[in-house]
């Protein structure tokens, strides 16, 4: 845009002050001035201006008054305060509150204002530039997760279908008939399908409100080892649940928290130990649950603890999808729970989680 296309709207209450801004910048600015913060409003109504320029000292209204009447009705031109005196706390107010660009001391520099009238369209053009990309990256950004969700679920459809496929050999003792051969595709398909299940969790995480309802977690830690404990048949679970309270909370992401971490402490436990285990330990009351979840896996290197919560961060030991422990705090970040972890290679590892009952919230 040229500068002869900038808007600028000038308001003063002395109508000498308005002639000598139109004569000395007229040729290079789009301008309309206002005797009241009133007329200025109305101008506004009708011009989309780019440039803001008000006095301080005007009767009715000031500059700063005026400019924290619009802000939220008009908030992208950006503001200017001229005043023929100093008035610190006026000034103040005006910046603390985001009203104002700059302030200029009056009378004016011609050079001066025009530079500060230069300036702040290069900051309203910015603003509108940014607002735009960060809507174009917003749509971007929700077109691919629902491309991402779409083809993830079209994928589980054939899958499941080879995968009973592959049932269907074992219960007709075919399964070991053509060498190895079936139980590659069954490996396979197995983490294809984890990939998958990642993948939608991570797309739901992201896209699912809150929903808050009443969680039994027997009933859910139940049905979560019988979902992940064939994996591992050997590995024993020893539950102490102690609900004595209601819990609230969003089933949903808690489901997803806990059902990564109970697959994780099976699926890193040491090939050779004889003893394998995974402790689940929650207490509920009134406030939150807390859970602990201990296994004695191969446990996480000292230095890699503070990164296994980053997307896609997999240390030599792992081989999942380095997703899991992500969305595992992604979902925490969004019901306001905590985690922490301890854990090193002899003992195995545990993580502890504190989540917000939300029934005391709702009673609160």
């Amino acid at each position: 845009m040229n500068a002869s296309n900038v808007r600028v709207l000038y308001i003063d209450d002395e109508d000498h002050n308005l002639q000598a801004f139109k004569a000395s910048f007229r040729r290079q600015y789009e301008i309309y001035t206002a005797n009241s913060a009133s007329e200025g409003l109305k101008i506004l109504e009708n011009v989309p201006v780019h440039v803001i320029i008000a006095d301080q000292k005007m009767p009715g209204t000031t500059g700063v008054e005026f400019f924290k009447s619009i802000i939220h009705t008009y908030p992208d031109p950006v503001r200017i305060l001229l005043t023929g005196y100093t008035d610190i706390e006026a000034l103040a107010d005006a910046i603390n509150h985001g009203d104002i660009y700059r302030y200029i001391t009056k009378p004016w520099n011609d050079l001066e204002l025009h530079n500060s009238i230069k300036n702040a369209y290069d900051a309203y053009k910015a603003k509108i530039d940014l607002r735009n990309k960060i809507t174009e990256l917003e749509k971007t950004n929700d077109e691919l997760n629902r491309f991402i969700y779409s083809i993830s679920h079209e994928l589980r459809a054939p899958l499941v279908s080879v995968l009973g496929i592959v049932n269907l050999v074992k219960m007709e003792d075919l399964f070991h008939s053509s060498g190895e051969y079936w139980g590659l595709i069954e490996t396979c398909s197995n983490k294809l399908d984890y990939y998958i299940q990642k993948t939608l969790q991570y797309y739901k995480n992201n896209k699912t409100a809150s929903d808050q309802s009443q969680v039994d977690f027997k009933k859910l830690v139940s049905e979560l080892i019988e979902l992940y404990a064939y994996t591992d048949k050997n590995t024993k679970f020893l539950v102490n649940i102690d609900q004595q309270e209601v819990f609230i909370g969003d089933s949903f992401r808690i489901e997803v928290i806990l059902g990564n971490l109970i697959s994780n402490a099976i699926k890193y436990q040491k090939a050779d130990e004889p003893d394998k285990k995974v402790n689940i330990n929650i207490s509920i009351n009134s406030y939150h649950a807390e859970i602990a979840i201990n296994d004695n896996g191969i446990g996480i290197l000292n230095e890699h603890l503070e990164k296994i919560f980053t997307q896609f961060f997999k240390s030599k030991n792992q081989h999942g999808s380095g997703l899991g422990l992500f969305i595992v705090k992604e979902a925490l970040t969004k019901i306001n729970g905590k985690i922490t972890v301890s854990s090193n290679p002899t003992d195995g590892t545990t993580f502890k989680i504190t989540i917000p009952n939300a029934q005391f919230n709702k009673e609160a």
